[in-house]
């Protein structure tokens, strides 16, 4: 579909061939993304991962979060964290159900969890649970849940740039009074690792264990001052701040929705979480919960979460692109500078696609129905989610028998 939304042009695509043209002969051109005021004022003025546009900036960013951030390497570094949130979040649910019978809502719970799985691999901290109650837990969680608001919400001037000059919405005087909390925070975060490492410098004859040791507790500020130190011009404060953003928006809401709905479709499908509960008894028994090494075994709960991915995928219309130059989609004339949304909600249900489209039906990954490209619930192409893994792993760590 070709769309007008104010003065901007947009084209809605929806089917696999679509998709795969856009993602495959065209991704190139499709490798930008559209100028936003949430681009500009809540993301360092476009250069976050998830909102800055294709070139040399893009691909220093995408070779960070590949090779630094999300490798298998750094991802088993972190596994401990995982297992230590999600144990203390069952045994802080456990607990409250021994005092008296009571209803729990999951989403705020999921939600502190993968803010704090993030913030832990990121800065080292918790910000969220009973024992976390400090002033610096308390601003930090009030200017996350604002930018989470802020994200979600639609500017009438990015459609109609006469509001640019009005903001009759006050969209962006809020995002200019966040953004610079924000980057106070985060500038925070920064000084206080900058100086840890200083004075673990300073101290000499440490012995290789105590080296190896402080290797595995490294956060990623840690990591991305060394980088800082080697190359300044590339990872300058800014660059670690826009890097922390965007883990901390992106890694965080994901990873809760999915979880929510995951939970929901168990609960109205009881013979399905059976199934899935028969399966982890068997390979991990009841005396603990789940950890990495059991999820290679569990091939039945994976295709729960992917199956929970294709019904209700966290972003149903991906991030927007944006057309670099004149191209077409099937045949169709595209005009540079417009903006591209994959209707993902559509493709994954297409019943021409999927059997039973809309059922709720685990079993069908079990021959696997998911190839190509009709099914991509964290996008496809260079602009592709390099967080899925992440999200994936976290989410099937949330299960105890």
């Amino acid at each position: 579909m070709f769309l007008k939304l104010g003065t901007r042009k947009v084209v809605v695509v929806s089917s696999p061939m679509a998709v795969q043209e856009c993602f495959t002969t065209k991704d190139i051109i499709f490798a930008n993304r559209p100028e936003l005021l949430a681009g500009k004022l809540l993301n360092y003025n476009n250069t976050t991962m998830g909102f800055s546009s294709y070139g040399d900036h893009w691909r220093n960013l995408r070779r960070l979060t590949t090779v630094e951030i999300f490798s298998p390497k750094r991802l088993t570094m972190f596994t401990s964290i995982w297992e230590d949130e999600v144990n203390l979040m069952m045994k802080e649910l456990y607990q409250k159900s021994r005092e008296k019978p009571m209803k729990v809502e999951l989403r705020p719970k999921f939600m502190e969890l993968s803010f704090n799985i993030m913030v832990r691999m990121i800065a080292g901290k918790r910000y969220y649970g009973k024992d976390v109650v400090d002033e610096e837990a308390r601003q930090f969680q009030g200017i996350l849940r604002e930018s989470m608001e802020l994200h979600g919400s639609s500017n009438l001037g990015d459609y109609f740039p006469f509001f640019q000059w009005v903001d009759i919405q006050g969209v962006q005087k809020r995002m200019v009074r966040l953004m610079k909390k924000m980057d106070k925070f985060f500038q925070f975060l920064i000084d206080e690792h900058r100086k840890i490492r200083t004075k673990s410098n300073v101290s000499l004859g440490e012995s290789s264990g105590s080296t190896e040791e402080r290797k595995k507790k490294k956060t990623l500020i840690d990591v991305m001052l060394s980088l800082q130190q080697e190359e300044p011009e590339l990872y300058s404060d800014t660059i670690i701040k826009s890097v922390i953003l965007a883990m901390l928006v992106a890694g965080t809401e994901t990873s809760t929705t999915i979880m929510e709905w995951a939970m929901s479709l168990l609960l109205n499908h009881p013979q399905t979480m059976k199934k899935a509960l028969a399966e982890i008894e068997t390979n991990v028994g009841q005396g603990r919960l789940l950890n990495e090494q059991d999820l290679p075994k569990l091939k039945y709960l994976h295709n729960i979460i992917s199956e929970t991915l294709r019904l209700f995928p966290a972003a149903p219309l991906l991030l927007p692109h944006e057309s670099a130059d004149d191209t077409t989609i099937c045949g169709y004339n595209v005009p540079r500078g417009t903006m591209l949304l994959v209707n993902i909600w559509t493709l994954q249900r297409d019943p021409e696609c999927w059997e039973d489209s809309t059922k709720f039906n685990p079993e069908r990954f079990e021959e696997g129905e998911a190839e190509g490209y009709k099914m991509i619930p964290f996008g496809a192409g260079r602009r592709a989610c390099p967080g899925a893994t992440l999200a994936r792993r976290v989410i099937a760590l949330l299960w105890e028998p």
